[in-house]
This record gives C-alpha cells, sequence and structure tokens, in this order.
C-alpha cells in the first residue's frame, strides 16, 4: 500500500491521518499519523540485529529502496506490551526530519481526512504516562485515536537522533537592535531548544504559543494594540515561526491568514518543521511563506529569521 497521492488545498487547516492500531493486552489500541509523512506501507520485513541499539523496541533494520538502511521500531515494545507477532503485521515507513523510519504495528486500518479543528492537544495525564509521545486526540467513528509524536519517539529510542543546536554558532556583525520573534509550536521541547537558541544568540526576543489559533488570538489583539495607539505592528513584532502539525489551526493556515492581512502580510514568516520536503515547501510557498526549514536545521534558523528581517527592513 502506497502513500496516498491525496493532495489537500494549502492553508485549509485539514489533514490526513493513517489509522492503526497495537494490539496491547487483550485489546486494540488505534494511533494516526500524518499522511505527509508516509512514505509506504508494506508487509512485515526480515530484519538485521542492531546491537549497538539499546533499546529493546528497535529490532533491527532492513533494507529499503535504493539500498537505504531503515531501522525497524516495535510500536507494541515502545508502548510497554509484547512485540507485535500478528501474521498481518504492517511496517508503516516514514520520513522525517531528512530521516527514513519504519514502524512495526498490528495492522492498519484506512485514511482520514479531517480537520485540525477536531484535534484536542492533549491533557497532562495522557502527556505523562504517553511520555509526551501523543501529540493530538481525535475521535474516529466512535473510537478514540491518538495522534503519535513519532520525532520524540525515534529521540527517546535514540538519543542522538533527538533535535539539537549543539556547535558553533555563525559569527554576525555588532548589532544593537533585538527583534521580537513570535514562535509557535505544541512541542513543550522544541519551545525550550528554540527559545534557548535565540536567548544565546541574543538577537531576539521571543514569544511563545502552543498551536495556531492560540498564535492567531495573540496577533489579533495585537493588531488591535496597534490601531488603538496609532502604531505599525512592527514595533512590536518583526517575524513569526511555526510549526505545521498543531491541534486547531495548523501552521499552514496561520500562514495563510497572517499574509491574507493587510495589516500583518509585511512580517516574515518561517515554517520550521519535521515535515518538510518538496510537496510541504510547495504547499508553505502556496501560503506565502517566505522560508521553509526542515527541524534539524536549528543552527541556520536564527540566521535566516535575522536576514530574512533585516531585508524586509522592519
Amino acid at each position: 500500500m502506497s502513500q496516498t497521492n491525496i493532495l489537500l488545498e494549502s492553508g485549509t487547516n485539514e489533514l490526513e491521518i493513517v489509522e492503526f492500531y497495537v494490539n496491547q493486552d487483550g485489546y486494540r489500541a488505534h494511533y494516526g499519523i500524518n499522511v505527509a509523512k508516509v512514505v509506504e506501507i508494506i508487509r512485515c520485513q526480515p530484519v538485521t540485529a542492531m546491537p549497538e541499539m539499546r533499546h529493546p523496541a528497535i529490532r533491527g533494520a532492513f533494507s529499503h529502496r535504493n539500498g537505504r538502511i531503515v531501522p525497524l521500531i516495535d510500536m507494541a515494545q515502545f508502548l510497554g506490551n509484547e512485540s507485535v507477532d500478528n501474521e498481518d503485521a504492517k511496517v508503516i515507513v516514514t520520513e522525517f526530519n531528512t530521516v527514513f523510519t519504519a514502524f512495526l504495528v498490528s495492522g492498519v486500518n484506512r485514511i482520514y481526512r479531517l480537520s485540525w479543528t477536531e484535534v484536542e492537544a492533549p491533557g497532562n495525564f495522557l502527556q505523562n504516562v504517553s511520555r509526551s509521545s501523543v501529540v493530538g486526540v481525535v475521535r474516529l467513528e466512535e473510537r478514540v485515536v491518538f495522534l503519535l509524536d513519532l520525532e520524540a519517539i525515534v529521540a527517546e529510542l535514540e538519543p542522538s537522533m533527538a533535535i539539537t543546536f549543539e556547535g558553533s554558532m555563525a559569527a554576525h556583525p555588532a548589532e544593537h537592535r533585538t527583534y521580537t520573534i513570535l514562535h509557535v509550536d505544541d512541542s513543550h521541547s522544541i519551545r525550550n531548544l528554540v527559545y534557548d537558541l535565540f536567548k544565546k544568540e541574543g538577537h531576539f526576543e521571543v514569544e511563545q504559543r502552543v498551536n495556531g489559533q492560540d498564535a492567531w488570538n495573540y496577533l489579533t489583539e495585537l493588531k488591535q494594540r496597534c490601531e488603538e495607539e496609532g502604531k505599525d505592528i512592527t514595533e512590536y513584532l518583526q517575524g513569526i515561526i511555526s510549526d505545521i502539525e498543531m491541534p486547531f489551526m495548523d501552521g499552514l493556515n496561520l500562514c495563510k491568514r497572517v499574509k491574507e492581512d493587510a495589516i500583518l502580510k509585511k512580517l516574515p514568516v518561517a515554517i520550521f518543521s519535521s515535515m518538510i520536503n518538496e510537496p510541504l515547501a510547495k504547499k508553505c510557498e502556496t501560503v506565502g511563506a517566505d522560508a521553509q526549514f526542515a527541524k534539524p536545521d536549528m543552527r541556520v534558523l536564527s540566521d535566516k529569521m535575522l536576514e530574512m528581517i533585516q531585508q524586509s527592513n522592519l
């Protein structure tokens, strides 16, 4: 089963998810992942053991297309249960953060198309029991489906693949002005990384919001404040960085709203997401994004934002 070729219109606040299930201690738990991260769905593959991988959920690796070696993660073991062992088990091959990873699941149901407004943010209890591996909850045909944070799962199993900004930062000419950036991401760890990055860089103050709807509310209030005070929006805010996948309103819809607004459209918007690939980059351009970055590119994010703001003469 190959990835769907259905293309959603950019900026509609919709997504498609692949629903799959994992048999756990006598019951079937339902999960979902964004179709945009799915390369294909295939039968269970013979794997070669990877002794250097310390977590038992990493079964090994197999050869994929063009000799690419892809690690296979047993989702049942990751969730604390016995390994997936049914004959009709499926392997979901994914690509995000420019890395290919495969997930072994008990079975796959179908693809659903829905709005981000139907996705509920996980509560603190769910976040704790899932070890922050759930990014949203949806109800499909009277079933509760948990949307998984694949990046968090991979980072937990293999810390060397976690997103960091270790290493030297690019040098900038001395500058006295500090710019204010709105950063939007539902991941607590990513928000912390970006905040620490910009604090270390020294050119930015950071306002942060957890999803597109919260960010839009903030921008609307800021616009009203500017109108009341007779000031330009750029006196308070000089740029926006947004993730794509977020409950209530995604980053593409947020960007589209910003770029269609007569007051906000002058603000440069960068999409910062694990899903950036050629099709997604085109969608980012369609909604007016000024730049797109994959999340491993943490060290270039500050440089590019500074460059875009200065080029915009804000």
